[in-house]
């Protein structure tokens, strides 16, 4: 089985497969990170060339099944998933954990792209906390205000003109990130609706400073079968893979 990863859940899922033994497991990561973290089993990185080269490596691999499992705003690695695996007649799932959810003390503002977060974020106060990825930061570059960036490797142009960059790797804490936002005096965040614990604590920190967050919404959900966690995508595998063992056992004959 081949897992589309670059994640927490991704790697999880590769883990949890690896031992079970039953399954052989190829884990691809897209190599956006110089030093990715590498998850359990055979490992790719790099792209496989659009649909068509992605359709062409599952049957050369004799691949039974797929788990999207990249990131949710890896809206095109996840639309070549589905049309490569339609066409090799490959099963897919794709793994998304839940976005977030709004609570007391949080003062959100969704967007529907990056360029909304560019056109509302300055409105709201002059330094900014563009905590989105190196994917987002071309659509938000034209935004008018002192930006705060922080990403694992430095990221290509176009940037904000004004802007100071961080090099580090998460996960943060929120002490770590409160700390940020007092240091750079950020008067508002803007993030991607991401989801999960490992990147919720800017969101903590933005909360209990009382600062307002912009916050991007998600890609539309592919047309694909979908789950939620790590445990759901290895109870779907495993159904799957249970099923096609049986079509291909051949039965005795009826006497």
């Amino acid at each position: 089985m081949l897992v589309l990863g670059g994640t927490a859940e991704a790697r999880r899922l590769a883990a949890v497969l690896h031992r079970d033994g039953a399954f052989a497991v190829t884990s691809s990561l897209a190599g956006r990170v110089a030093v990715p973290r590498l998850p359990c089993g055979e490992v790719r990185i790099g792209g496989f060339g659009g649909a068509e080269g992605l359709a062409g490596w599952l049957r050369e691999h004799g691949t039974d099944v797929v788990v999207d499992a990249t990131h949710p705003f890896a809206a095109r690695m996840t639309a070549n998933a589905v049309a490569a695996t339609s066409a090799a007649g490959v099963p897919l799932v794709v793994l998304r954990r839940p976005g977030w959810t709004e609570g007391p003390g949080d003062r959100w503002h969704r967007v529907p792209d990056a360029r909304g977060a560019a056109a509302l974020a300055p409105r709201l106060g002059s330094r900014v906390f563009l905590a989105t990825g190196a994917g987002d930061l071309a659509a938000l570059a034209g935004i008018d205000a002192w930006c705060l960036l922080r990403a694992v490797d430095p990221p290509p142009p176009p940037l904000p003109p004004r802007h100071h960059l961080v090099l580090a790797r998460g996960p943060f804490t929120a002490d770590a990130e409160r700390a940020l936002l007092r240091e750079h005096r950020i008067e508002v965040l803007v993030a991607r609706d991401s989801g999960g614990e490992l990147t919720a604590a800017k969101l903590v920190a933005a909360r209990e400073l009382g600062l307002p967050v912009v916050l991007i919404a998600r890609p539309p959900a592919p047309d694909a079968p979908a789950v939620a966690s790590v445990e759901e995508a290895v109870a779907w595998v495993t159904a799957r893979v249970s099923a096609a063992r049986e079509r291909s056992t051949p039965r005795p004959p009826r006497l």
